[in-house]
């Protein structure tokens, strides 16, 4: 990090989150190939990213981009935070640390827009099987050990998470060994969660890639390097241009580009290097490089809402204080569960709900999320400068299917909740109790927010709003890919970062292929 930069890299990838760390790891592999891995926030030797308890204290602070969706009125016009991680490591480094692979369908769903088997869920499962060290019960068809990716059910729970699941089983949800596997090839289930965490420590997805290369003189990585643009010539990347240290730089790419900036800045620097809706770039005064209506549209995120109880005393919350997960479907006739439960050791609820509930001293919540929205959101730019914002509509619930979606989950949310094995640590239900209907919407609108999984705006797929192919080629465009959640044709069902991990595996496997490498 403290290397004089080249004028030249043979691979420039373009920050440092849950796929660019993957991407930048397996080129360094090979100690032929030089690799500059670029990323704009900080250094992540900070507490509130390695303690695993402190996740929380993140949001809002410098390891965030602070983005801010537009005032919605599918939220009864509130504007809520998107919070996206600014600092190595990315989302990997302030999210809760669940691992969730996806559903089945979510694979093959992506494998059938690409029109590449490559994707779909087989050989997705070769590669977690591949990645991970499983430390929970065996099961060989599924789980991997001895890879990088340590992952292990939450350890020693508090005894209010196992009582979620038998509170689940009480509404019909049958209880599995983990939320991953088997569980999520059918109709869901509950589990103690899959985490990514080592004795309190959080193990983000740059600690566990890219950290063990940072004395391999053919890496470099960068912080504190905001990427403005990837520099063309002819419909050709040819390298990046980035701010470091109050001044402008341009270092050339000899092989290729690779963006992993997520779903808001990925985007963004596409649309400033001129590649987007010409229309709306000519409009800013950028010169269209390529069209590709799609960039900055398809935005898709997971709305959750929030169940809260008081208990008779604190709870003292273990690990990631989020040790138990549900998946279920708002409808028996779809075929893939469309919802997801995530149980909180505290109370935890939109500043609106709060203000209007009340919130206790000690308590409790079921955070219950959309996870197969129809509602779609875009970004726009706001100007023609790097400083200049985005414009974001998240458009949450907009879709009535996923209100519906959503009434329906918090329903059976209160079922659970209120379940005989969870009675001893509820003292009493504090929102949205009994409410039914009209208000129960309003409750749903007034208490939505996002479960930070903000991805799918550059999707693949080959369409007329798809922005690369099955091979993550920017369209129109030589040697620039894309590797990260914005890429998805559809967001996964569950928790993002495990299939971030993957998009970055398929990247660099497809890099290594194409430069025999």
């Amino acid at each position: 990090m403290r290397s004089p930069l080249n004028t030249q890299y043979d691979f420039i990838v373009c920050g440092s989150g849950s796929s660019g760390s993957v991407v930048a790891r397996r080129l360094a592999e090979n100690p032929e190939v030089n690799v500059l891995l670029l990323e704009a926030g900080r250094d992540d030797d900070v507490d509130t990213v390695l303690k695993a308890e402190q996740w929380p204290l993140n949001l809002g602070s410098a390891t965030d981009w602070n983005f801010s969706a537009e005032p919605s009125p599918h939220l009864n016009g509130r504007a809520i935070p998107l919070n996206m991680g600014k600092v190595l490591g990315g989302g990997s480094s302030i999210n809760v640390m669940m691992w969730s692979r996806g559903h089945k369908n979510d694979w093959d769903y992506f494998a059938s827009e690409a029109g590449d088997d490559a994707w779909n869920y087989e050989a997705v499962l070769d590669i977690y099987r591949a990645i991970e060290d499983w430390q929970g019960v065996p099961d060989p068809a599924h789980r991997g050990t001895g890879g990088l990716v340590f992952v292990q059910p939450s350890p020693d729970p508090h005894p209010v998470a196992p009582a979620a699941l038998d509170a689940a089983e009480t509404v019909g949800i049958p209880s599995f060994d983990s939320p991953n596997g088997v569980m999520m090839e059918g109709d869901g289930g509950a589990a103690i969660s899959d985490i990514r965490v080592r004795a309190g420590v959080r193990q983000s997805v740059f600690r566990a890639y890219t950290y063990p290369y940072m004395d391999r003189p053919n890496l470099t990585v960068l912080t504190d390097a905001l990427v403005t643009r990837v520099l063309l010539d002819n419909q050709t990347a040819t390298g990046v241009e980035f701010v470091y240290e109050d001044k402008t730089h341009r270092i050339a790419a000899g092989v290729e580009v690779i963006l992993s900036l997520g779903a808001i800045n990925t985007p963004k620097v596409l649309m400033l290097s001129g590649i987007g809706d010409s229309t709306d770039l000519a409009r800013l005064g950028i010169a269209p490089v390529q069209h590709l209506a799609g960039v900055g549209r398809n935005l898709q995120d997971h709305a959750g809402i929030n169940c809260v109880w008081e208990s008779p005393g604190t709870l003292a919350p273990r690990n990631t204080s989020s040790e138990s997960t549900i998946f279920w479907k708002s409808d028996p006739a779809l075929d893939t569960p469309d919802l997801q439960c995530c149980q909180l050791e505290t109370p935890f609820a939109s500043a609106e709900t709060a203000a209007l509930f009340g919130m206790p001293a000690y308590g409790w919540s079921m955070f219950t999320g959309v996870v197969r929205p129809e509602s779609r959101g875009r970004l726009w730019l706001t100007g023609s400068g790097p400083a200049d914002p985005v414009r974001i509509e998240a458009n949450l619930l907009s879709h009535p299917a996923d209100l519906a979606a959503a009434v329906a989950g918090v329903e059976r949310t209160r079922e659970i909740g209120n379940a005989a094995p969870l009675r001893p640590y509820a003292k009493r239900e504090v929102m949205p109790v009994k409410l039914t209907g009209r208000g129960l919407e309003r409750y749903v609108h007034d208490a939505a927010i996002t479960y930070w999984h903000q991805t799918c705006t550059a999707k693949m797929g080959r369409d007329e709003l798809s922005v690369v192919d099955g091979q993550l080629r920017v369209y129109g465009i030589q040697r620039l890919r894309i590797a990260d959640g914005s890429i998805m044709p559809r967001v996964t069902t569950g928790n993002t970062m495990a299939p971030c991990v993957v998009i970055g595996e398929r990247a660099a496997q497809i890099l290594r292929h194409t430069h025999r490498l």
